[in-house]
């Protein structure tokens, strides 16, 4: 548990800082920064109980930000289509490098980067560890995104051992929540009953990770900072393909999943090794299952009547 401490939160609008934020916010003091574009976005954090600025971390000005956080929670991130990578490297990569060294004084900073930083596998299934070869991913929602996220990591790597800010620095798999993640949007996709892109061979697999559990697992992360910085895979338990996951979503919904291959849309696997997040955390609470159902009737209200 964190309690009573003064933490910054960045992209405290997003998918997942929101729902951390707020949960947060009931014991801590909780300041959330985004560029607040969303309309409305902004109010909800702060009826959410969090202090709200809104900052552009890539241009350096932080105004009126305090510098005397006890945690900072870097969870701000450039993932837009485009093949803009200067822009994608000011934001993730430099904008790091800004916030870090307004925070130096903190306890700890936690960096969210991502599995997408790891190098394609010709497994599906392969479980990749933190040593694995970085590379070029192919997200094609936002082909910036891996490399800049290489970036930000290394730049964290530097910026904790220039500031001597311990740092663990989480690779995030697949989250979900009724707030957002992959499988949301795929059962938003099914409600509508729209098809769901798989890779050719129609394999996808992930390590999915319910809100809940990142709610709870942040403060340890926090603990496992360290100079040089911690590097950690953050994900769940359980590594499911895509197909299972939406012919479950189906079976809630009450209705058939729709599927096709195509490489330019589909998202690659990523299962990922959580031996070192076992060690510093231990096992998540919420199995895939129970965790989509959970997601399923808070997204979709009309389910829970079915």
């Amino acid at each position: 548990m964190l309690e009573h401490q003064k933490i910054l939160l960045t992209g405290a609008a997003g998918q997942i800082a929101f729902p951390l934020g707020r949960y947060l916010a009931a014991n801590n003091e909780v300041w959330g920064v985004a560029r607040f574009s969303e309309p409305g976005s902004r109010e909800r954090c702060e009826q959410a109980g969090m202090i709200t600025r809104s900052i552009d971390l890539a241009s350096g000005e932080f105004g009126d930000l305090p510098e005397d956080f006890d945690y900072v929670l870097h969870f701000a991130v450039f993932q837009l289509g485009g093949q803009d990578y200067n822009h994608a490297l000011e934001v993730n990569a430099e904008g790091t490098a800004l916030l870090m060294a307004h925070c130096r004084s903190a306890r700890a900073c936690l960096v969210m980067s991502t599995c997408a930083v790891y190098a394609l596998h010709p497994d599906p299934r392969h479980a990749f560890q933190e040593d694995d070869p970085l590379g070029d991913s192919k997200q094609p929602y936002s082909p910036t995104y891996a490399i800049s996220k290489i970036a930000q990591e290394a730049v964290a790597r530097s910026c904790a051992r220039l500031y001597q800010l311990p740092t663990t620095i989480a690779r995030m798999n697949v989250s979900y929540s009724s707030n957002g993640g992959l499988p949301a949007y795929h059962l938003d996709a099914i409600m509508r009953n729209e098809e769901i892109v798989l890779p050719s061979g129609g394999e996808a697999w992930y390590t999915c990770i319910h809100q809940d559990d990142i709610n709870q697992q942040v403060a340890p992360l926090l603990a496992a900072a360290s100079v040089p910085a911690t590097l950690v895979n953050w994900s769940g338990d359980e590594p499911v393909d895509v197909r299972s996951w939406c012919e479950y979503l189906g079976e809630l919904a009450g209705r058939t999943p729709r599927f096709r291959e195509d490489d330019s849309q589909s998202i690659p696997s990523r299962v990922t090794d959580n031996r070192r997040r076992l060690e510093i955390i231990g096992p998540c609470r919420i199995g895939w299952q129970d965790g989509f159902a959970a997601m399923a009737r808070e997204r979709h209200p009309a389910l829970k009547r079915s």
